[in-house]
């Protein structure tokens, strides 16, 4: 079903009028819209041209040329998968000249609340595909193959998965009048703030959805119909926008789960190949969630062809293998990454009432360009011992026909102790370097934070390391030491260091707030050190506002009220060039 290597997607033919999303305006046309999403595109097969972009909706996407090409390709299954009838999958794909300017209004006040695993992206785009390919005696080839497509920076799987099964059946019967409703109906959504539980309707179905909140409890119930008694229809409750069954995703590794948390946690190369891109995607997906509430710090990619735009920088025998786990369907793909470390082979999903058939432990040395057998082919070793009870637990469950979703969440909650038990030392060991709040004084420069001294660290788990609350045994010191040369180690360290900043900053704005002598501090100051104590507070001030310094309000007002106060203490010119906006 691949287009061949040379062919270049058709351009879109959008709906044309749209305003230029580089200049929306919060109450402009698309500006709620843009919150949720970036984009719809369709995507059909063209026998000249292969896949080929039929529609973007709205027509102003800022979507380059190469962005659309990686669309077109990625949203079809390749030729090796045979998906007919309707598939659900997903891609990301790496945004053209990296970071752009997210300019929604509630974009940065929005990832300053919710989980640092679910915070939208800013260089990268995920899709979420619904592709349908049926017999059509009406078409040249004899098969309608088309993919409804909605791009996103929000890592929402399971709600665009919801909303993808309402509308793309629907789109595939009626067309464009339905695609431009639906958009339009998107963008009269509320913002998606961290903590609330909104109702979003949509094709005469409301779906209710609670937004993630760095507040919410680990493993809370689902969100209770706050209210909301009374809507007419009554909404689908998704119990989560994130969270796959991760039990049916494991089905076929449970046996080697902890050895995957390890490479995840490493930040592994590691090469998923599955029968199908919704098989690929969710293997992939479950793998980087597995770590939560660590951010996941690699990149990855849940569906992926040779016609990637990064095939020969992921490829490439002239470098190590870039920290990266690839979803692909191509056996090719075992040929052309024969020299990465790791490389997952996974078969057809089957469930039954017993333990699926686990896929077993191979060396390197024993994969097969051709015919490959589903196995974990790798030379790593754990560092833990295997925990047999989760295994008991989770076969008991399926002896009993236990619901799936009852199965994921004990899986779930035993991965997030795991990373728990792994993060909280190290956790309590920053926060031992934090300076004391009595060294912070108002006029004098707040002390710095202590540097991270690995064997200082690794010394402390002797009385607070993991095994206060993890039962397993094993080589933990072993595990921190390959941690520390991680991608993860440096963006969890980059990530507290940056909120100790932000800390350290905030007390010493209270306590110059909370100082009663400003007066008497002014006298034996020269102007210019009365200037830059002004533009010093009114800098933390404008950070303070963009909810990037964790304020109260009442000392915002009082910061404000010392900027008045030291402001009318300068001559005339000074306070002109000062108050001038």
């Amino acid at each position: 079903m691949d287009a061949g290597p040379g062919a270049a997607p058709h351009p879109a033919r959008g709906r044309p009028g749209a305003p230029s999303s580089a200049t929306r305006a919060p109450g402009a046309p698309w500006a709620r819209f843009s919150a949720w999403l970036e984009c719809v595109c369709v995507v059909t097969f063209d026998l000249e041209l292969g896949q080929a972009l039929e529609l973007v909706y709205p027509s102003d996407s800022r979507l380059t040329d190469k962005e659309k090409s990686s669309i077109c390709y990625l949203s079809f299954p390749d030729s090796h998968s045979g998906c007919l009838g309707d598939t659900q999958f997903s891609f990301r794909i790496r945004q053209c000249g990296g970071q752009r300017h997210l300019w929604h209004p509630d974009d940065r006040h929005g990832d300053s609340g919710v989980p640092v695993s679910l915070q939208r992206e800013a260089a990268h785009y995920f899709g979420y595909v619904y592709f349908r390919q049926v017999k059509d005696s009406s078409v040249k080839r004899g098969y309608f193959q088309k993919s409804l497509v909605l791009v996103s920076r929000l890592p929402f799987v399971r709600l665009f998965q919801a909303l993808l099964s309402l509308i793309a059946p629907e789109y595939f019967d009626k067309l464009v009048p339905c695609l431009e409703a639906v958009c339009s109906e998107i963008d009269q959504w509320p913002a998606p703030m961290p903590g609330q539980t909104l109702n979003l309707p949509v094709m005469g179905v409301v779906l209710q959805v609670h937004i993630p909140s760095r507040a919410d409890k680990p493993e809370s119930s689902p969100p209770k119909q706050c209210g909301h008694e009374n809507l007419l229809p009554a909404p689908v409750v998704l119990s989560s926008v994130h969270e796959l069954d991760l039990f049916r995703c494991f089905q076929p590794v449970l046996a080697h789960v902890q050895m995957l948390w390890e490479l995840m946690l490493l930040g592994e190369p590691l090469v998923v190949l599955a029968p199908s891109p919704a098989v690929s995607s969710e293997m992939v997906l479950a793998l980087t969630s597995c770590l939560q509430p660590l951010k996941f710090c690699c990149d990855y990619r849940p569906y992926f062809t040779v016609h990637d735009s990064e095939f020969k920088e992921f490829t490439t025998r002239t470098q190590a293998p870039p920290n990266v786990v690839l979803g692909v369907t191509n056996p090719f793909f075992i040929k052309t990454l024969q020299h990465w470390p790791h490389i997952l082979r996974i078969g057809e999903p089957r469930m039954s009432g017993d333990l699926p058939k686990q896929v077993k432990l191979k060396k390197p040395s024993r994969l097969k360009t051709l015919d490959t057998k589903p196995g974990l082919y790798t030379a790593y070793t754990a560092h833990l011992h295997r925990d047999k009870a989760l295994l008991r637990r989770l076969l008991k469950g399926l002896q009993r026909e236990r619901p799936s979703d009852l199965l994921s969440a004990l899986l779930r909650r035993h991965l997030l102790e795991l990373t728990q038990s792994f993060i909280i030392p190290l956790e309590h060991y920053m926060a031992s370097l934090m300076p004391l709040q009595k060294s912070i004084t108002p006029w004098k420069t707040p002390p710095q934070i202590r540097p991270f001294r690995q064997d200082d660290f690794l010394r402390s788990l002797e009385h607070s390391g993991p095994q206060l609350t993890c039962m397993l045994k094993g080589d933990w010191l072993g595990l921190y030491r390959r941690f520390f040369k991680s991608p993860h180690f440096d963006g969890w360290y980059r990530q507290r260091h940056k909120e100790m900043a932000q800390k350290l900053e905030a007390l010493h704005l209270e306590a110059i707030c909370e100082a009663q002598n400003i007066e008497i501090w002014m006298k034996d100051k020269s102007e210019v050190e009365v200037v830059d104590l002004v533009l010093k507070l009114r800098e933390r001030l404008v950070r303070a506002q963009g909810h990037q310094l964790p304020v109260k309000e009442a000392t915002m007002k009082r910061a404000r009220l010392y900027i008045e106060t030291v402001v009318r203490s300068l001559p005339m010119d000074l306070q002109v060039v000062l108050c001038s906006p």
